[in-house]
């Protein structure tokens, strides 16, 4: 893993104390997965007493990516959206059907694992805690 600091990074704001959670999920999908630094707010912190306990401010690593995260004090109207999507290169049909299927479980497919031209196999899914997936095989 490269120690350089990316000049862009995935950043997702998860609602309802499930950074935490998800950060824990996605690392167990890949062999790389580590957390790499997760720093909760306490009761004198940005959101006072409410956002105690929440994820002030997290970073991982999963597939090659680092990944940083937080959890909004605040509920907001939005939340995540498949326009804005992670994307996945699979290197093998294994791992893609235990990408799919762990991401799928409590989540919400939006194309199921298939040939669509242009990928001998792809999958795209909206996983548990909302963040939508787009996973290709090589």
């Amino acid at each position: 893993m490269s120690t350089a600091q990316p000049k862009v990074t995935p950043f997702l704001m998860f609602q309802g104390k499930q950074a935490e959670a998800a950060i824990t999920f996605y690392v167990s999908l890949f062999d790389d997965g580590e957390v790499l630094d997760l720093k909760h707010a306490g009761p004198d912190g940005p959101g006072g007493p409410e956002a105690e306990g929440t994820v002030h401010l997290a970073s991982f690593y999963a597939g090659g990516q680092v990944i940083r995260a937080i959890d909004s004090a605040p509920v907001h109207d939005f939340t995540f959206t498949p326009s804005m999507s992670l994307y996945v290169t699979c290197d093998s049909e294994a791992e893609i059907d235990r990408l799919y299927a762990s991401l799928s479980e409590g989540g919400q497919p939006l194309m199921p694992l298939g040939n669509y031209g242009f990928s001998t196999k792809f999958g795209w899914v909206n996983d548990r805690f909302g963040v939508s997936w787009q996973l290709n095989l090589v």
